[in-house]
C-alpha cells in the first residue's frame, strides 16, 4: 500500500492494514493516530520509537500470534502467511537440523516460559539454531530484552514491506 493511501484511510481501515505487523493493539493505534507521515522513513521511525516502549506484557500478547520456529504456521490470515514465508529456510533444512531446532524450542520454553522468537527472514536455519543455542545461556532479563528486540525487528520489517 502506498503511504499516501495509508495516511488517508479511515482509522479502522488503517488499523486493519497494519494488524498483521504485530498483535499489540496500542502500538497499532498509536501508529495510526500519528498520521499523516511525510515519508516511509518517518513512519518506520515512529513505529520503532513506539516499539521500544514495549514491556513484558506486550511481548506475551504478541507471542500468542507467533508459531514456533521450525513449525509451520497454521491459518490463512496474513500473519500466518508471512510467518511461513519468513521461516522458509527452516522448512527447507535437513531433518537433523529441524529436530535440533525442535529440541531447542522445548528447552527454551522450559527455561523462559514462552516460544523462542527470532527475525527469521534473511537467516539460514543454521543461524537460527545457533542463535537459539546462544540465547539459552541468557538470564531472564537479558532474554526478555533480546525477545523484545527481535519482535521489534519483525514488526518493522513487516511494516516496511506493507507500506511503500
Amino acid at each position: 500500500m502506498e503511504l499516501t493511501l495509508f495516511n488517508q484511510l479511515p482509522a479502522e481501515q488503517a488499523l486493519a492494514a497494519i494488524a498483521h505487523c504485530v498483535a499489540i493493539p496500542h502500538w497499532q493505534q498509536a501508529l495510526v493516530a500519528a498520521r499523516p507521515y511525510p515519508s516511509v522513513a518517518a513512519l518506520l521511525a515512529t513505529g520503532d520509537s513506539l516499539a521500544r516502549q514495549w514491556q513484558s506484557d506486550d511481548l506475551q500478547a504478541a507471542l500468542a500470534a507467533h508459531p514456533r520456529i521450525g513449525e509451520r504456521a497454521s491459518g490463512s490470515d496474513k500473519q500466518a502467511t508471512l510467518s511461513r514465508g519468513e521461516q522458509s529456510a527452516m522448512q527447507q533444512a535437513d531433518r537433523s537440523l529441524q529436530q535440533a531446532m525442535q529440541q531447542g524450542n522445548q528447552a527454551y520454553e522450559a527455561r523462559f516460559g514462552r516460544v523462542f522468537l527470532i527475525r527469521a527472514k534473511g537467516r539460514s536455519a543454521e543461524q537460527m539454531l545457533a542463535e537459539l543455542q546462544r540465547r539459552l545461556q541468557n538470564d531472564q532479563q537479558a532474554e526478555q530484552q533480546e525477545a523484545l528486540d527481535q519482535l521489534r525487528e519483525i514488526t518493522l520489517l513487516r511494516l516496511e514491506e506493507s507500506i511503500e
